[in-house]
């Protein structure tokens, strides 16, 4: 999971009780909860190939924030496109909006190299962006980041000072030498290989083995992949199967705020080995092919 420091840093700085935010739709809970904690009444945006469309957000609507994954969308692994960035970039300048850019996971991108940042391309200071170590090194850090527009730093570190737990001196210190030393960027590199051979070992695994009951594309990011269920499928029953198997798979409709026309299944496959992926892979094939499944 993501830090949550800073969605909760980020909700007091720049909303106030009954602001409306834009969020991608299925999106990141951990966003949903801060914004609901918050007070923010929520505005789902549908995501498509090229990712958030704030042209599709109804003209009543008067957002204050919008939140958005750009480099590779949660859950659906979608980039947000040129055409769509300068769109979210105008409607910023326009109504004086904000937009939290998230870029939970860029560094782990397997073809090509990492994007541009929405705040790189942001000539008004207009978006917050915020990262994490917690994905990249390992969840027990807790060490996130947000790089804010000079006349708001004052105000993030004063919400940052109020709640959560940082991390202590020692992990700060540590983390820098190993950044500096180089270690930081030559995992990333070894990371980058070993993750993509296991989304390769997945596909290979699905293309075998879920045939016809699960449609997984790949993917040229991320630490997941969504498994597109058959029409008419239940994607809760599907994940209530596959854990009567021993496998842990999360429901679409569990980061959706609005119906889904068609269900599907969140597929971790960084923390295993493609030994494991093939085992897990049969046993999701057998939830899916047996009758008490419903599926």
């Amino acid at each position: 999971t993501r830090d949550a420091d800073e969605f909760d840093a980020a909700s007091r700085v720049l909303l106030d009780p009954g602001d409306e935010v834009l969020l991608e739709d299925p999106g990141f809970l951990g966003a949903r909860a801060a914004f609901t904690c918050a007070g923010a009444q929520l505005v789902p945006v549908p995501i498509d190939d090229e990712g958030m469309n704030i042209d599709a957000v109804p003209r009543r609507v008067h957002a204050r924030l919008a939140y958005v994954t750009p480099s590779h969308q949660y859950p659906l692994g979608a980039t947000l496109s040129l055409r769509r960035r300068l769109a979210l970039l105008q409607w910023a300048r326009r109504t004086g909006a904000w937009i939290l850019e998230d870029d939970y996971d860029n560094e782990f991108r397997y073809t090509g190299k990492p994007l541009p940042s929405l705040q790189g391309m942001d000539a008004d200071e207009r978006v917050i962006y915020i990262g994490t170590f917690s994905k990249v090194l390992f969840p027990a850090i807790r060490v996130g980041y947000v790089v804010a527009p000079a006349a708001l730093v004052p105000a993030f570190i004063a919400a940052r000072s109020l709640g959560g737990h940082p991390a202590g001196a020692l992990d700060y210190a540590v983390l820098s030498d190993f950044i500096d030393g180089g270690f930081f960027a030559r995992h990333l590199r070894r990371m980058r290989v070993i993750y993509a051979a296991r989304q390769r070992a997945l596909l290979s695994a699905a293309r075998s083995e879920l045939a016809g009951r699960l449609d997984i594309p790949a993917n040229d990011a991320g630490m997941h992949v969504i498994g597109w269920l058959r029409d008419g499928v239940n994607d809760r029953a599907a994940a209530a199967a596959a854990a009567r198997e021993g496998i842990e798979v999360t429901p679409l409709s569990a980061y959706s705020l609005q119906h889904l026309k068609r269900g599907g299944l969140r597929l971790g496959y960084t923390g295993y080995t493609p030994k494991q992926i093939w085992e897990a892979t049969r046993r999701l094939a057998t939830a899916l092919r047996k009758k008490n499944g419903g599926l």
